[in-house]
């Protein structure tokens, strides 16, 4: 895998292996002997969460984990923060090892550093949206005043303005995430880790929320560690994905190269059905060094998904680098061409 410099790099995790169990160095043993993780298990009756991980994540991008259930995703992203011991590896937040923190270095960073939004929301039901939002400045000591304005704020960005004084009782699944979430922000961390965080809403309040979130993302330019069992969720909102099957990492890589370059029949399997305009970017498809001057403009980094929308009033739109300058152009035959072109997708033989 492709690493960035240290300086660039959020997190980064370092051959890290959890084993479940009474005697993990026997377990190990066998694993780094080449027995699978099923041989393992019925041998000595452990059970291996992570085995030998290592990804990088870079400052500023929506990293996403995911698997089926048993994969190893959540035992991974509760390592960040050490709310789990790894059994091997090492793990590295902003350079410093999170493994040798003391016990009051550890709380300083859980307050300061990292926080987390869960699945189940994690609200305290008998706290109104707006104290459940500055709880955790709250414990972080945090003058009252000061954080009920910053929770004002954070409310009112994620769209809950007049919910303020509600109950968590009061308010949908939706809704009750969005709390969750600004919770999650009021705390001005750098590092968000999100453990599922929409898998118990409905599709439709799924895809509005998972839509909040890019546009956040855009404004905050945050570190998000997003786990998800849901491959369209993570062709959606990641910058990069790692997929892991039995605790092991079997691909990292930008969306596109996930859905369009499987590493194994385990992810052929995955990309098969998915949507694969959402999947790949118009800066793989685009004709390069066309200046003409153009009536709208996408970024290289836009998915299929959202250009193909114009092509009902332009014929073709042009493309541009982070800096604004135009680099290329992009039409509707270019786009359909790459869907069909890649409508099924196989494993490649070399």
């Amino acid at each position: 895998m492709s690493r960035g410099t240290d300086m660039d790099l959020a997190i980064q995790i370092r051959g890290v292996t959890k084993i479940f169990g009474g005697n993990p160095e026997g377990a190990m043993k066998l694993l780094r002997e080449g027995k699978s993780k099923t041989e393992v298990q019925t041998a000595t009756g452990h059970v291996i969460g992570l085995d030998d991980v290592s990804l990088d994540i870079a400052k500023g991008q929506i990293f996403v984990v995911m698997g089926l259930s048993g994969s190893g995703k959540s035992t991974l992203i509760r390592h960040v923060n050490r709310l789990i011991e790894p059994t091997a590896g090492e793990i590295l937040v902003n350079g410093t090892q999170v493994l040798k923190m003391s016990h009051e270095a550890l709380r300083h960073f859980r307050r300061s550093t990292v926080t987390m939004v869960f699945q189940k929301f994690g609200l305290l039901p008998h706290r109104s949206v707006i104290d459940n939002v500055a709880y955790g400045l709250q414990v972080r000591g945090v003058d009252r005043k000061v954080r009920l304005k910053e929770a004002e704020k954070w409310i009112e960005t994620v769209g809950l303005s007049g919910y303020r004084d509600a109950r968590p009782r009061q308010l949908s699944g939706g809704q009750q995430q969005r709390v969750g979430l600004a919770r999650a922000l009021a705390m001005n961390t750098d590092i968000i880790l999100m453990d599922e965080a929409f898998s118990a809403l409905d599709p439709l309040i799924r895809s509005g929320m998972q839509d909040e979130l890019i546009n956040l993302q855009k404004a905050l330019n945050k570190t998000i560690l997003f786990i998800t069992h849901d491959f369209d969720e993570a062709l959606k909102i990641g910058d990069r994905i790692a997929v892991l099957k039995d605790g092991a990492v079997q691909q990292v890589g930008k969306p596109e190269d996930i859905v369009l370059k499987p590493a194994n029949e385990h992810i052929e399997e995955f990309v098969r059905d998915v949507n694969k305009a959402r999947a790949i970017h118009v800066r793989a498809i685009m004709e390069r060094g066309n200046s003409e001057p153009c009536a709208y403009s996408v970024s290289a980094d836009a998915r299929c998904e959202d250009v193909l929308p114009l092509f009902a009033q332009y014929d073709w739109v042009g493309v541009t680098d982070e800096g604004g300058s135009q680099i290329g152009r992009i039409t509707a035959k270019q786009v359909i061409k790459a869907l069909a072109r890649h409508s099924r997708t196989t494993v490649d033989s070399n």
